[in-house]
């Protein structure tokens, strides 16, 4: 009896030094609602691009037909998509995760999350002005690969401060981004499959075992 009194009170203190050192209420929702966004602004993308490539009559692939519109409308028409796709994001972001943490009790800019922000965002802002470099020096095909690999790097680089589950949502993009080097023209698809189809897998994982529990157990954060 005493013994697992020391158990239980164990876990207990190893669970609240988990609540203060992690933001525990992200959302899993919150990732199925980008990765749903993610196909949306990827099928309106593939449009914008096929339509371009068919009244050019030739079959280039689509970076190829985006390198022959640099500065013209399908260009900006896919930069709109793209920010749409984010704020759209960003905003279902922190309407569910302000939700689950006030279920949760847990202070929504509190320590963790500026501990959180920071580790996420500094590798995606420098991966943000790589890409723009590749912009600039017209390497569409580079563009779609560095996107998933910052983004993966930011994920796992942020993943101690949240849900363990974010770490593998990271490899994932950047596996899928360092195989799209080997296949340059296939970006959107690459794009596609890190940043809709694994966001809606990871994060319907992140529901059913988060979300879905009124507290959180010892050992579900990884």
């Amino acid at each position: 009896m005493q013994s697992e009194k020391y158990s239980a009170d164990l876990k207990e203190i190893r669970s609240m030094m988990d609540r203060s050192t992690r933001f525990l209420s992200l959302s899993g929702l919150s990732g199925v609602m980008a990765g749903i966004y993610a196909l949306i602004g990827a099928y309106l993308a593939h449009q914008i691009i096929q339509d371009a490539r068919n009244s050019m009559n030739y079959t280039y692939g689509f970076e190829d037909v985006l390198a022959r519109n640099i500065g013209e409308s399908p260009i900006q028409q896919l930069l709109v998509i793209a920010v749409v796709v984010l704020i759209l994001a960003l905003v279902t972001a922190y309407i569910l995760t302000k939700r689950k943490a006030q279920k949760t009790k847990q202070n929504i800019w509190g320590k963790q999350t500026l501990r959180l922000a920071g580790s996420f965002i500094t590798p995606l802002l420098v991966g943000g002005l790589f890409t723009l470099s590749l912009l600039q020096y017209e390497l569409l095909g580079l563009v779609a690969p560095a996107m998933l690999i910052f983004y993966g790097l930011a994920c796992i680089h942020a993943s101690k401060y949240t849900l363990g589950t974010v770490k593998y949502l990271g490899w994932t993009c950047a596996l899928l981004g360092l195989i799209n080097t080997q296949f340059i023209g296939y970006g959107l698809y690459f794009w596609a499959a890190g940043f809709g189809i694994s966001h809606i897998i990871y994060g319907a994982i992140m529901y059913n075992k988060y979300d879905r529990k009124s507290q959180y157990p010892l050992n579900h954060y990884t």
